[in-house]
């Protein structure tokens, strides 16, 4: 009993034995895995950042390229004593600027946001020229090295807020995708945003040999364990340059926005708002210097009006409330109201400016009749085939939501505003249920609790170029070797008969050229037919709005357009000489030289007081 018992004592001691010695033998011979972390105190990962995508404009004109820049790494473990002074000469720092720098470093690692072991940021977006300085002194400065990175160069001043602007992850991004690491870039705003994950390429890794002092010798194991950064793909926008710039330079001085689309795409030809700021002031160090005053402005330049402000129709809006009662029966294009200075009922008055009276539908459009569109937009709401103004509201709703209208457009550009179109239970909550058609009468000239942001306002314009149907607007034409997304390429109909939209377009062509006058006959522009509709919207916080909405030529558009003019009276005034010098910049490239002085009177204009 006692030898069997000693016999496998001996067997498993023999066995254990022979497992150490086959698992030390898989070790030293066939598992490279401890040798690399033998040797990683040799060797120094260094990751490869990709250049960002480029970003042309519509004629290939190239508006967002890349500047080379050099990170300062260090691997706290590694530094030793050296001489500070010269350190932040070389890079181009204050002593105390050094001194905080290591502060924190020291702060980080005891957070465990850095490691001693693990090379961190120190100094950010060192120059090329200080980075040649730096790279021969580097053995006077055990433990740093150089990485380089890229940053965005902005060819114009122009488009900030279509562009957007690049900027350092936070912790939050970090933890939410782990392609990201302290450090790193991401878009912030603009197509650097929508874009991010075509533009950003794909980084890569490389190893390298390293002496005592930090200096290069060679790669580690030739190169087996790198890999190749990839470059972001380059984005072609629908902007065009020209026009974008000619459009800041009109809105000098001014606040308020431009957008203009090309209505047989949906592309967006221009974005302009105003204020606004040049783009490379938010590149590099300089960023957080200047990204206070520019967030602080009260004048908000970093708020994109264009697609974030939400501002009332005005009379615009009397082109979408004339379709839609056309379509729904209750006004033919022969239909008269009578105007007399306003709509009168009762003790109730609505003004509006003097004019022939009655007027017609093309008419009403043409000299912009308030009284008309109380009338029209009363008969629609009470008509007995709806029962009740409640249901009628809530059919109207529908019909401008085809429009486009009460939801974000869905465009590709983040922070898209969805305006606002009330509906029947909004009002049920604000006035009660026993309200009428007069208690809303507001929205029949685009007035009351309605809405709009200038992009909206601009595809109702393009909407109504193509008699119908929209693209949804975009600002990226192509992606390299890439569709752009199947939503841009898509039809969205209104549903609303073209006939209807040929009457309209004769009222929006007779308020330019109409024989006896029109509210928009300052668009004139000789040897093109230009259709458009002002806009004078009340503003409770002070002078009223100035607006136009356009579209040329009529036959086969080309360019629709809207203007915002913030607090600057009469659409006639401003908005609609600014859309005019636009659409004329676009379909002929220069201004006739007798319009010149229109211009000069737009570019010398000063609106806005901070």
């Amino acid at each position: 009993m006692y030898s069997i018992r000693k016999i496998v004592v001996i067997a498993l001691m023999l066995f254990v034995a022979g497992a150490i010695l086959v698992r030390l033998f898989q070790v030293q011979i066939f598992d490279s895995s401890y040798k690399l972390t033998a040797e990683s105190n040799s060797r120094r990962k260094v990751v490869q950042y990709p250049s960002r995508g480029l970003v042309y404009d519509r004629n290939g004109k190239l508006l967002v390229s890349n500047q080379a820049v050099y990170d300062i790494m260090i691997v706290p473990r590694e530094v030793q004593e050296f001489d500070s002074i010269d350190f932040c000469h070389t890079v181009g720092i204050e002593i105390a600027d050094l001194r905080n720098l290591f502060q924190e470093l020291r702060q980080n690692i005891r957070r465990r946001r850095a490691s001693t072991y693990k090379p961190s940021v120190f100094v950010k977006q060192v120059s090329g020229e200080r980075f040649a300085s730096f790279q021969e002194k580097m053995f006077r400065f055990p433990g740093f090295y150089a990485q380089r990175r890229t940053l965005r160069k902005y060819e114009y001043p122009n488009a900030a807020n279509v562009l957007g602007y690049v900027g350092e992850v936070n912790e939050n991004i970090i933890k939410k995708n782990p392609y990201y690491t302290q450090g790193d870039y991401i878009g912030i705003s603009g197509i650097e945003s929508s874009f991010e994950e075509y533009l950003r390429g794909q980084k890569g890794v490389s190893y390298l040999m390293v002496d005592v002092h930090g200096r290069q010798k060679g790669e580690f194991r030739d190169g087996e364990f790198d890999t190749t950064a990839v470059s972001g793909k380059n984005l072609t926008l629908s902007l065009d340059i020209e026009l974008q710039e000619y459009g800041e330079r009109l809105m000098k001085g001014k606040t308020g926005s431009i957008v203009a689309i090309r209505p047989e795409t949906g592309e967006i030809l221009c974005m302009v708002s105003a204020p606004s700021y040049d783009p490379s002031l938010l590149v590099g160090r300089d960023r957080s210097v200047n990204f206070p005053i520019l967030s602080t402005d009260p004048l908000k330049p970093l708020f994109n009006r264009a697609i974030q402000a939400w501002y009332p129709p005005g009379s615009t809006f009397k082109t979408l409330n004339a379709l839609i009662g056309l379509q729904e029966g209750v006004v033919t294009e022969h239909s008269k109201f009578p105007c007399n200075h306003g709509y009168q009922i009762g003790s109730f008055h609505l003004g509006c400016h003097g004019h022939a009276s009655p007027l017609d539908l093309r008419q009403s459009i043409q000299h912009s009749c308030n009284g008309y569109y109380c009338y029209e937009f009363r008969t629609l709401l009470d008509a007995p085939k709806f029962g009740g103004a409640h249901n009628a509201l809530d059919v109207w709703k529908n019909h401008l939501i085809k429009f486009g209208l009460g939801y974000r457009l869905g465009i590709d550009i983040a922070n898209e505003n969805r305006g606002f179109v009330p509906n029947t239970a909004y009002f049920d909550k604000a006035k009660g249920k026993n309200w009428n058609s007069l208690g809303v009468i507001s929205l029949s000239i685009g007035q009351g609790e309605l809405l709009l942001t200038p992009i909206q306002l601009c595809n109702v314009a393009a909407t109504i170029a193509n008699k119908g149907w929209f693209y949804t607007p975009h600002v990226v034409h192509q992606i390299e070797d890439m569709e752009i997304d199947s939503l841009y390429r898509t039809k969205h109909y209104t549903g609303i008969d073209t006939t209807y939209f040929n009457i309209v377009q004769d009222g929006m062509e007779a308020a330019v050229w109409g024989a006896s006058g029109g509210t928009a006959h300052g668009a004139q522009i000789p040897g093109i037919k230009v259709c458009g509709k002002t806009g004078t919207a009340q503003n409770p916080h002070g002078k009223d709005h100035s607006i136009f909405m356009s579209f040329a030529p009529r036959e086969k558009p080309e360019i629709a357009i809207s203007v915002y003019v913030e607090n600057a009276g009469f659409g006639a005034t401003w908005a609609v000489p600014i859309g005019s010098l636009m659409i004329e910049k676009y379909l002929t490239g220069s201004i006739r030289p007798e319009r010149k002085w229109v211009e000069d009177r737009m570019l010398n204009a000063v609106l806005v007081n901070k």
